[in-house]
C-alpha cells in the first residue's frame, strides 16, 4: 500500500498544461512505449499480454476483471479481422471520469489501445462514447486524427508490419449500451439489446469476430505498466487491486470533482482530507461508492473502509467505477431511492420480463411509499421483487436496479418505516 498519498503525483492525468496536444504529449515521453513494443524484438504479443496480466490491471469500468486475463481469452489469429471495443459510454449516474481522459490526456488512452491491439493482433479499435458527450467526442476525434497524421495509427505503424485503425463512435444516449454486448449491437447498427452468453465476445463479438471490450481508463493504464514494469505498478495502491484510479466524487461534499490517487484510499481520507468534508459540517448518512448501481453503505459504518474491490466487498458494496456519491444526514433515502429506481425503469431495454416489469414495479411501489400511501408490507414486497429480478436476466441491469433497492431498504429501513402506514391486517 502506498502510504504517503499526500505526495502522490498523478500518472493518468499529470499536471502538464496542454497534454492533450500531440507535440506536448510526445515531448513528455508520449508514444515511446508504443515504439518500444513495436521495434524491440523482446516484446512479443504474448510478453505484452503477460506483463499486463502480471500487473493485475483490473477493469475500471465496473466489474474489476483482470485486463490481461481478458486479453488472454482471445483466440489465435486466423487471418480475419479482430476488434477492441473501448467503452467510454459512461452512463452510470455518478460517473464522469473517462471524459477527463478524453479532454486532458487522450493520447495516453490511444497509446494504450494500440499496445493492446498489438498484444491481441487487433485490426481495428472502436471507441464508443455516449452521445451526450459531444464536446468530448470532438476532442477524441481530433486526437485520433493527430495520431493518424503522425503515423501511430493506420498501415505499417513506425515502419513495422503492424497495422491498426481507430474509429470514434457516438452512442445514442442509452444506458444499456454500456453493457458490453449491447455496445457491440449498437456498433453494428442494431438496437442495443444484450446478447445471450455464451458465446462470449472473445469467441464471437463484433460482426461475429473475436472482440475484447475494455474501459477507457483501463487502457490508459497500459503505457504506465509497459514503461515502469508490473512490479512498480503493483506497488501502487491496494495489493489485490493496484494502480492509480480516477475517483469521481460528488454529492453533499465541499469540493466535488475528479481526483487521481492510488486505489485503497481510506474513504474517510477522500471525504475529509481530499474533499474538505461534508458541506455544512454535517455527518455522512450514506456513501454510494461506485456509481448508482452499487449498494449504499451507512455513514456510521465507514471506519477503515478503503476504496478497493476487496475492502468494499467486505463492507458490503462494490468498487464499480469509483464514482463516489456522498449523502448527508438530512437526505431522505426514500426520495433518493425513488429517483434511482426511476432511472433504471426508464433505461431497461425491455428484452427480459423480470427487468422490464420488475423495474416498473419497484418504481411504482416507491412512488406509493414516497406519497405517504405505502404500507409496511410494501417494504417486504420491494425485497421480494429484488429476489425475483436478481440473476434472472440476460444482462446485469436487473441486478443494477435491484441492489440499490435491496440495500437501501435494509440498511436505512427507519427512513422507509417513517413514510408508511402502520396498517394491521386481521385474519379472516
Amino acid at each position: 500500500m502506498l502510504q504517503d498519498w499526500k505526495n502522490y503525483q498523478p500518472l493518468l492525468i499529470p499536471n502538464i498544461p496542454n497534454l492533450h496536444r500531440m507535440d506536448v504529449y510526445e515531448k513528455n515521453g508520449g508514444y515511446e512505449q508504443l515504439k518500444k513494443v513495436l521495434t524491440d524484438s523482446e516484446y512479443s504479443p504474448e510478453k505484452v499480454t503477460n506483463i499486463v496480466k502480471d500487473a493485475n490491471i483490473r477493469g475500471r469500468g465496473g466489474a474489476g476483471f483482470s485486463a490481461g486475463l481478458k486479453w488472454s481469452f482471445m483466440p489465435k489469429p486466423d487471418g480475419g479481422p479482430r476488434y477492441i471495443a473501448a467503452n467510454g459510454d459512461e452512463s452510470e449516474p455518478g460517473t464522469f471520469k473517462d471524459r477527463q481522459i478524453f479532454e486532458y490526456n487522450p493520447h495516453l488512452f490511444i497509446e494504450g489501445a494500440i499496445i493492446a491491439g498489438y498484444a491481441m493482433s487487433i485490426t481495428a479499435v472502436y471507441v464508443y462514447i455516449r452521445g451526450e458527450y459531444r464536446d468530448w467526442i470532438n476532442m477524441m476525434q481530433k486526437a485520433v486524427d493527430d495520431a493518424y497524421a503522425k503515423g501511430y495509427l493506420g498501415k505499417n505503424i513506425l515502419g513495422t508490419d503492424f497495422s491498426i485503425d481507430m474509429y470514434v463512435h457516438s452512442g445514442a444516449g442509452a444506458y444499456i449500451c454500456g453493457e458490453e454486448s449491447s455496445l457491440m449491437e449498437s456498433l453494428e447498427g442494431k438496437r442495443g439489446y444484450p446478447r445471450v452468453k455464451p458465446p462470449f465476445p472473445a469467441q464471437k463479438g463484433l460482426w461475429g469476430r473475436p472482440t475484447t471490450i475494455n474501459n477507457i481508463e483501463t487502457l490508459a493504464n497500459v503505457p504506465l505498466v509497459i514503461k515502469n514494469g508490473s512490479a512498480w505498478y503493483k506497488a501502487i495502491g491496494a495489493e489485490t487491486h493496484p494502480g492509480p484510479v480516477l475517483y469521481g466524487i460528488s454529492g453533499h461534499i465541499n469540493k466535488p470533482g475528479i481526483y487521481e490517487y492510488p486505489t485503497g484510499m481510506l474513504v474517510s481520507d477522500l471525504i475529509n482530507e481530499v474533499c474538505g468534508g461534508v458541506r455544512g459540517g454535517k455527518k455522512v448518512k450514506a456513501l454510494i461508492p461506485g456509481g448508482s448501481s452499487t449498494p449504499p453503505l451507512r455513514g456510521d459504518q465507514l471506519e477503515g473502509v478503503r476504496m478497493d474491490a476487496d475492502s468494499l466487498r467486505t463492507a458490503g458494496s462494490m468498487m464499480g467505477t469509483a464514482g463516489m456519491l456522498i449523502l448527508d444526514e438530512d437526505t431522505d433515502m426514500v426520495d433518493f431511492l425513488w429517483r434511482v429506481s426511476l432511472f433504471y425503469h426508464h433505461e431497461s431495454c425491455g428484452q427480459c420480463t423480470p427487468c422490464r416489469d420488475g423495474t416498473g414495479f419497484l418504481e411504482k411501489t416507491l412512488i406509493k411509499i414516497k406519497n405517504g400511501e405505502g404500507e409496511m408490507r410494501d417494504l417486504d414486497l420491494l425485497l421480494d421483487l429484488c429476489t425475483q429480478m436478481e440473476g434472472r436476466t440476460i444482462c446485469a441491469l436487473a441486478d443494477a436496479a435491484a441492489w440499490p433497492v435491496r440495500y437501501t431498504v435494509t440498511r436505512f429501513r427507519e427512513d422507509f418505516e417513517k413514510r408508511v402506514k402502520n396498517t394491521v391486517y386481521a385474519l379472516a
